[in-house]
């Protein structure tokens, strides 16, 4: 074997130094210590290599510990995310109302506090697992403080379609916009922005398919479409074959250098809801109840922007974030008195055309100012636009859609632990519920994930 050692090649070298004049037994006593020192070295190689062979060779033949493809393994991701906040607000906060703009339902606890006091949030357990080598199935439970458990996703998506294609089929978090997609325990704010509560009820849900493609060019490149129903908001009732909500994205990305990374894309929701219902008051301070039916159509814009110093987010990091909406409805609208009135036309109710058009946008910031520290802000603006009702109608028994600006700006202070754990101090002023109803809103947040917690989205 022509092996040398270091310890070899250092005994040579001092076996060359000698000079010629140098004693015989010497010279013979260093010759034999060079040779054991190879015989010893050569020995303890060949004993590893015959331990790596035989290891190679138990491997192969051993049966395999994971399962066949389609074989009945489970061995889900399981993960929990815990939230909560103790809130205090101005005015009552189940009162809280969007001016100008139709009310998307029941509040959902990650939107304006609808509590005074502590609340826990949603709660939210999530399984995924592949299913085989070509599919992944993933699972997402919500639990409200109302006792009460919302199956928030539950799809297939594929593995391996090649071309950049993937296709996902089920309950889902649309893909439009940027915020849309992301779960509240990974947003940097504690509720969701205005224009997200005004335009999709704080999130847009499809139940259909997705499909994605994925450019093959050196700057990122993604296009999608979704086809499916949607019975909630800005969707309705709607019982009819086919698809009811249609969607579709397209977005660009790239870095700029190695300090910057940037990500701008373009949305639109068609959706044409049948039976979009709400309950209001009016100017007679009696229960009305009202119902759109029509088109509901959904164009948006949205920006990221992030830096780093020479790309490396840990000790700081800025993040800016835009997204801008706008939508045009246009229908029928009715309204109906649930009291003994004349308005509204009393319990027969009262129809006719309904349009608008409506903007809205948020802006905010979010700077790492040292390790596990941030600080951010984010300023909310709508725009309600004019309503146009039907001669059949009267404004002043929908006062809910009389023109207004809801605006708010809001600060937030958190501190991370570690990535599962999160704990936001966060102040607001809302005065999107009128004229002169100016809310004050201070939250303490606590954001925890057990388990399983995949890599945030960009």
């Amino acid at each position: 074997m022509n092996r040398i050692s270091v310890s070899m090649l250092a005994a040579c070298g001092v076996l060359a130094s000698f000079p010629a004049a140098a004693a015989d037994a010497e010279l013979q006593a260093l010759r034999e210590e060079i040779a054991q020192m190879r015989k010893s070295y050569e020995q303890r190689i060949d004993a590893l290599e015959q331990r790596l062979a035989q290891a190679e060779t138990g491997r192969a033949q051993a049966p395999s510990a994971a399962p066949a493809a389609g074989a009945a393994g489970f061995n889900p991701e399981i993960g929990l995310n815990l939230q909560g906040a103790l809130t205090s607000t101005r005015l009552d906060p189940a009162s809280w109302t969007l001016q100008g703009f139709v009310p998307p339902g029941a509040p959902d606890e990650v939107g304006p506090p609808r509590r005074r006091g502590f609340t826990a949030q949603e709660t939210e357990l999530t399984l995924a697992a592949n299913v085989d080598p070509n599919f992944r199935g993933y699972l997402n439970l919500a639990l409200t403080p109302d006792n009460t458990v919302e199956l928030e996703e539950a799809y297939f998506q594929t593995l391996g379609l090649g071309a950049g294609f993937t296709l996902k089929g089920g309950r889902f978090l649309s893909g439009i916009g940027y915020n849309n997609e992301r779960h509240p325990h990974t947003w940097d704010f504690a509720d969701a922005p205005l224009a997200y509560t005004a335009f999709f009820g704080n999130k847009l849900t499809a139940e259909g398919l997705q499909l994605r493609w994925l450019a093959p060019t050196e700057t990122w490149f993604e296009l999608g479409l979704e086809a499916g129903r949607d019975d909630g908001f800005p969707g309705g009732a709607r019982n009819k074959g086919g698809s009811a909500l249609g969607a579709a994205f397209a977005r660009t990305g790239g870095d700029l250098g190695i300090a910057h990374t940037w990500r701008a894309g373009l949305s639109y929701v068609a959706t044409d809801p049948g039976a979009r219902a709400y309950d209001g008051i009016d100017a007679a301070g009696l229960n009305t109840s009202v119902a759109f039916a029509g088109r509901s159509r959904t164009a948006g814009a949205d920006f990221v922007w992030k830096w780093a110093p020479n790309g490396n987010p840990t000790e700081r990091n800025f993040k800016l974030q835009a997204e801008y909406f706008r939508r045009n409805e246009t229908g029928s609208l009715s309204c109906a008195e649930r009291d003994a009135s004349g308005a509204c036309g009393g319990a027969a109710g009262l129809a006719d055309s309904y349009r608008s058009s409506q903007s809205g946008y948020y802006l905010q910031g979010v700077w790492q100012f040292m390790p596990r520290w941030r600080l951010g802000y984010r300023h909310d603006r709508l725009d309600s636009g004019t309503t146009r009702l039907g001669p059949a109608l009267v404004a002043t028994d929908l006062p809910q859609l009389a023109a207004w600006q809801p605006l708010r700006n809001t600060v937030m202070l958190d501190y991370a632990s570690s990535e599962f754990a999160r704990l936001r101090l966060q102040f607001a002023r809302d005065n999107s519920r009128g004229p002169g109803l100016v809310d004050q809103q201070v939250w303490l947040q606590y954001v925890m994930s057990m388990g399983a917690h995949g890599a945030h989205k960009f």
